[in-house]
């Protein structure tokens, strides 16, 4: 709406004063110095997080009990010696990732956690013993309301099925169990084992424990394996003793039976059949020999062997070749009918007949080898049958022997091993060694492992920072009010005047701000002033009544219409400030009784100069508002208001129109409307956006000439350090301090 042409000294004022677009303006780039900026102007913001988190973190970690870890390693290691029989009982697997994690659930198996309860008396500690301990706030209510809540169920049953189950000491072995930890080193046959506790002496005594545990049982379920196999073994023994015994009796009758002699036959048998294998052997090999010459002469072995059997052969066929390739060569030069080419060709002739000729006779005396070696063979065989035969009928008697002997034999075998495996046995539990061993006892924690008070204090250090800059980013999100001139141009379209600091009442010393601005010329509130009134001269308009609005109470408008009128007048001027704010007046007059004033010379009960009073410091006039009345916005809107502010014109060289607040009282408007120019008061860092822009809406309504805004109660300390390019007023290079 302030676009739009609603008046021509506002279309005039927003032709001079054009938006200016900023590199933040649109949010699309990071501005390194912007966001700067907002660290420094909410610093508090961020600090605040920053060191709350980790007081907070460190006072709560204070009230929590100290618990101390103990911590003591293994080494875990197969044994060497090893039986082969009772390898399916001591050898364990090869040492891997599963083996080591499988020791480790064991080693915090329940058998090794009762053990160590058992060996500490944890189950009268408080800390692992749920029933000890006294019941918690939400433990008490549930007592409380237990039987209401079990009213419409079933009683449980107060035998506990299974054998020697307690929950007390189920409760006990839990809790020890969860502070038992185990792990296996990466890359190492190493197991740790740690304890926590709130006694350090408790933490490494259960360490110690757990591991002496551990290799304990380890040590006895290897004496126990040995102590089983070796009765194993025993049994065994006496009972193939007694087989063999049974079996040599046996064996004993049925040689006085048959009348054998022990050894006898088997070896006469066992000689004969043994040379004529021999001898049929080398007869055969000499056959197979005689057909691979046969073969090889026949062309049916390969160039090597043929040239093993015959040599003569060979060098025929290498001849018959160079010949071949000499034909081949002279075809290719000469015609087959030049006498050297037919030459050539009954060259090759006679060769391909002396080698044929010289195979034959190979070979008839090869076929003759292979007829002897056949008969050989043939009669060696036939020899070897009838001996074979022969020894059959003698050795018939002896085939039952033979078995009764073999069974006899593979049993004192087997009593012969188990002998020996259990002379063995017996002498392992001397030389058996754990699997696993200690290498670091736990020591004494000297100083508690939980709460780690330094790593949270840091984390939520870290944290503190992470939400400073969160809750900073948020609060310049739903920042809505103006806090630079340059937020005022982006926003307002309406140049930023002055920028008034707020000055503490410290500083003040008991003074009014008016009062302030005139004994201290050379202050920054001075300076802004002047800035202010520069603005209004450099006016093209040149306006001599200026109204001075606000959207809201509490802006500053009163103020500083006062402090700038003393200042002008100050500077020679001839200022006059009206109090049109008839609701609310002005709660310090300039002089003392202002019973007299602007209504009243409205309704022309008093004259003009009668109701004019003079600051004798500074030689500013005054007029207050007068009496109050019901109906006094007719009077605003009268002719006798317009005649009232022509005379001012001509008697003044400013004329300040100290209005009320534009947002919620009509007055504002009307004055604003009649005045030449209007200033718009904005209280940095409070007035919203929205506030702001719909005052703006109802002056322009109004036709009310804005020239620009003035930012009130300025924090100069908060604004210096904000990164503004405004800011650089209140540097100390150039005096920019609210001096006394």
């Amino acid at each position: 709406m302030l676009d739009r042409p609603a008046a021509e000294g506002a279309a005039i004022q927003r032709d001079r004063w054009p938006a200016r677009r900023r590199p933040d303006d649109d949010g699309a780039a990071f501005d390194a110095t912007a966001a700067i900026g907002a660290l420094r102007r909410r610093k508090w913001w961020l600090l605040a997080p920053i060191f709350l988190c980790p007081l907070l973190t460190y006072v709560a970690l204070a009230h929590v009990t100290p618990r101390y870890t103990a911590t003591g390693a293994l080494l875990y290691d197969l044994a060497q010696y090893k039986v082969r029989e009772l390898q399916s009982i001591l050898q364990a697997d090869p040492i891997t990732d599963a083996v080591m994690a499988s020791q480790a659930e064991v080693l915090r198996g329940v058998p090794v956690v009762e053990q160590i309860v058992n060996r500490l008396h944890l189950q009268e500690n408080a800390e692992f013993n749920p029933a000890l301990r006294p019941p918690s706030a939400v433990e008490r209510t549930l007592f409380w309301l237990a039987p209401a809540l079990s009213a419409n169920r079933s009683e449980p049953s107060s035998v506990i099925p299974g054998p020697g189950l307690d929950p007390a000491r189920s409760a006990t072995l839990s809790a020890v169990r969860a502070a038992l930890a185990v792990s296996p080193m990466k890359s190492s046959h190493v197991l740790e084992v740690t304890f926590t506790a709130q006694d350090p002496i408790v933490a490494a005594a259960a360490v110690n424990d757990a591991m002496d545990v551990y290799v304990k049982a380890q040590l006895s379920a290897k004496y126990g394996a040995a102590a089983k196999a070796r009765g194993w073994l025993e049994q065994r023994a006496r009972e193939l003793r007694d087989t063999v015994r049974r079996q040599e009796d046996d064996i004993a009758r049925y040689r006085a039976q048959q009348g054998l002699v022990e050894g006898m036959h088997a070896r006469l048998a066992s000689e004969q059949i043994s040379l004529f294998t021999d001898d049929l052997t080398h007869a055969r090999n000499d056959l197979a020999a005689a057909a691979g010459k046969l073969d090889a002469a026949r062309g049916k072995a390969g160039a090597a062997a043929q040239a093993a059997i015959a040599p003569s052969v060979v060098q025929l066929r290498v001849r018959h070749d160079q010949l071949s390739a000499e034909l081949q060569s002279m075809l290719g030069r000469l015609g087959g009918n030049h006498p050297d080419v037919r030459a050539l060709r009954a060259q090759l002739t006679d060769v391909d007949r002396t080698i044929a000729a010289e195979i034959a006779r190979v070979q008839t005396a090869i076929e003759a080898d292979v007829r002897a070696a056949e008969a050989r063979v043939t009669t060696l065989q036939q020899n070897l049958d009838e001996a074979q035969a022969q020894i059959a009928k003698d050795t018939a008697a002896q085939v039952p022997l033979n078995a009764m002997q073999r069974e006899a034999d593979a049993k004192r075998g087997q009593l012969q091993a188990v002998l020996d495996r259990l002379q063995q046995t017996a002498q392992q539990p001397e030389i058996e060694m754990p699997d696993a061993h200690e290498i670091s006892l736990a020591l004494i924690p000297g100083r508690p492992s939980l709460p780690r008070t330094g790593q949270w204090t840091e984390a939520m250090t870290a944290f503190g920072f992470a939400l400073g800059l969160l809750l900073v980013y948020v609060r310049e999100l739903t920042d809505s009010t103006l806090h630079s001139s340059d937020n005022v141009r982006s926003v307002l379209h309406l140049p930023c005047l002055s920028l008034i600091p707020y000055i503490s009442r410290r500083t003040l010393r008991g003074m009014t701000i008016a009062d302030y601005a005139a004994r201290k010329p050379l202050s920054t509130l001075a300076e802004q002033l002047r800035a202010l009134r520069a603005s209004l001269l450099l006016a093209p308009e040149h306006p001599r009544s200026v109204a001075i609005t606000a959207a809201t109470p509490r802006e500053g408008k009163t103020t500083l219409t006062h402090a700038l009128g003393r200042l002008a007048a100050m500077n020679g001027e001839r200022v006059i400030v009206v109090d049109c704010d008839i609701q609310h007046p002005a709660g310090v007059e300039e002089s003392g009784n202002v019973t007299p004033g602007l209504i009243d010379c409205l309704r022309e009960r008093t004259a003009l100069a009668e109701v004019i009073r003079r600051n004798p410091t500074t030689g500013m006039d005054f007029i207050p508002c007068g009496t109050n009345e019901a109906n006094a916005l007719g009077l605003l809107m009268s002719a006798g208001m317009a005649r009232l502010l022509q005379t001012l014109r001509q008697d003044y060289d400013l004329v300040l129109l100290d209005t009320p607040p534009a947002e919620a009282i009509t007055d504002a408007r009307i004055i604003a409307g009649m005045a030449d120019a209007t200033v718009f008061c904005v209280r940095w860092r409070a007035t919203s956006c929205h506030t702001a822009l719909h005052a703006l809406e109802l002056l322009e309504d109004a036709h009310a000439n804005v020239v620009g805004v003035a930012l009130t109660r300025v924090d100069v300390n908060v604004h210096l350090r904000s990164g503004h390019a405004d800011a650089e007023v209140y540097h100390p290079r150039y005096g920019g301090t609210v001096r006394g």
